[in-house]
């Protein structure tokens, strides 16, 4: 990676690249737990994925809504890899923000099914479906600092766009 690239493009390319974000939620007594999750994007700032209400992410994030969330390629070579690192509130998304997250969560691909995704149409994710929507909003973002050792972590902001 050049060490001279600006972070808001880092970690464009690897919110774009990236099928899978790993969510960090908390449980009642405040024990970690974290979930692959399947993703798409709005604005870089928004994020997000459909669950089962009775997943333990999804249980742990009705009462604590306040999580993290880590992008990051797991194919790179050791030493090589680069992350962007999010801290978030997410919610269960009703009403009338459940039909525009479906539009981002189902406009990922243009052709979702080469991916394996399909398309899911509002009564998939309302009661007494199985599945809901989600999104989680990012309060804050960073990559690894390109030019630091070690590990030190650079903030991202992304450009707030229309």
């Amino acid at each position: 990676m050049n060490h001279d690239e600006d972070p808001v493009a880092i970690a464009k390319a690897i919110i774009d690249s990236t099928l899978y974000m790993v969510l960090g939620t908390a449980d009642e007594a405040g024990r970690p737990w974290v979930s692959p999750i399947y993703f798409s994007a709005s604005n870089y700032n928004e994020f997000y994925w459909i669950s089962s209400p009775e997943a333990k992410h999804s249980r742990n994030l009705a009462m604590h809504p306040l999580i993290s969330i880590v992008i990051f390629n797991s194919q790179v070579p050791v030493g090589e890899g680069q992350a962007v690192y999010i801290s978030a509130e997410a919610a269960e998304l009703t009403d009338a923000d459940l039909e525009p997250g479906l539009a981002v969560y189902n406009g990922r691909f243009p052709d979702p099914a080469r991916h394996g995704v399909k398309i899911i149409k509002p009564e998939g994710v309302r009661p007494p479906a199985l599945y809901r929507l989600y999104r989680a909003v990012a309060s804050e973002q960073w990559i690894l600092d390109p030019g630091a050792h070690p590990d030190r972590r650079a903030p991202v902001r992304m450009p707030v766009t229309g």
